[in-house]
């Protein structure tokens, strides 16, 4: 039987879907998520006339150093092996995310659209800014308003995007 909380809705729907079920759902949800993340962040790069990040391939790289794994090839050709790896490990940390999201679903946990948005949203920024700052790659305390700015609102495109899309599949 579901109950309804100042946070949220906690218990099982009717539905009957298992904890795999809510997985890959999640994983949809969040690769829709990394969809609007991307778009956003795209957008952004168009209107501002900004260039892409190197972080992404800078974490990669220092994982990869630290794991004592190799990036094989040289000049442009390893350059853009690490710049794939980036969006890579972004694309599976959204997806990851998903999944976390679609568990918390299988729990029965089912917030209202903004708390499950901005949880989704900040949940996809811990996972990508938190190893790039424990390796030294970034550091957020140093970041301008513009720079915090670019960052929150793909997220939260992302959070929405995701929670959006489990809320639905929830529903079909």
């Amino acid at each position: 039987m579901a109950k309804k909380t100042p946070v949220g809705v906690f218990g099982k729907g009717q539905r009957g879907i298992g904890a795999v079920g809510w997985a890959v759902r999640g994983a949809a949800a969040g690769a829709a998520g990394t969809t609007a993340l991307d778009a956003v962040t795209y957008l952004d790069m168009v209107v501002r006339g900004r260039g892409t990040s190197s972080t992404p391939e800078q974490t990669v790289q220092r994982l990869a150093e630290r794991a004592h794994v190799p990036i094989p090839g040289e000049g442009d050709t390893r350059q853009n092996r690490l710049q794939g790896l980036g969006a890579v490990t972004g694309i599976a940390a959204g997806v990851a995310v998903g999944v976390l999201a679609g568990l918390g679903r299988a729990a029965g946990f089912r917030p209202p659209a903004w708390l499950g948005g901005v949880a989704a949203g900040l949940a996809a920024m811990i996972g990508a800014n938190g190893p790039m700052t424990v390796l030294g790659v970034t550091d957020p305390r140093t970041w301008s308003t513009t720079d915090w700015v670019s960052d929150v609102v793909p997220h939260l495109a992302y959070g929405f995007a995701t929670h959006s899309t489990l809320a639905a599949l929830d529903r079909a």
